[in-house]
């Protein structure tokens, strides 16, 4: 399924600054960036289990805060995008 992953984290802190670093590294993990805070991951029922409990465990629920937009598995049909498109589509194979 395809999952949006939205975060704000507060960085007024060396503490909150750390936590951006660690919550945008394991999105770069699990997905692909779209905007500066928006990942679309493309995950099964058991991953976004384990990373929404990752993310959850990372940020300061105080001054932070997470957003996770669930889109299915047809999700193709419900996302439109205008202007310049990533280097590649998330379910594109990669060869490194």
């Amino acid at each position: 399924m395809l999952v949006l992953v939205t975060y704000d984290v507060n960085t007024e802190t060396s503490a909150g600054r750390k936590r951006l670093r660690k919550v945008a590294k394991a999105c770069v993990n699990h997905g692909q960036r779209v905007q500066n805070s928006v990942f679309e991951c493309l995950l099964d029922a058991a991953q976004y289990a384990m990373f929404k409990a990752t993310l959850i465990g990372m940020i300061d629920s105080e001054a932070d805060s997470l957003r996770f937009y669930q889109l299915g598995n047809h999700y193709k049909s419900r996302v439109e995008h205008f202007g310049r498109h990533p280097e590649f589509a998330q379910d594109d194979v990669l060869m490194l």
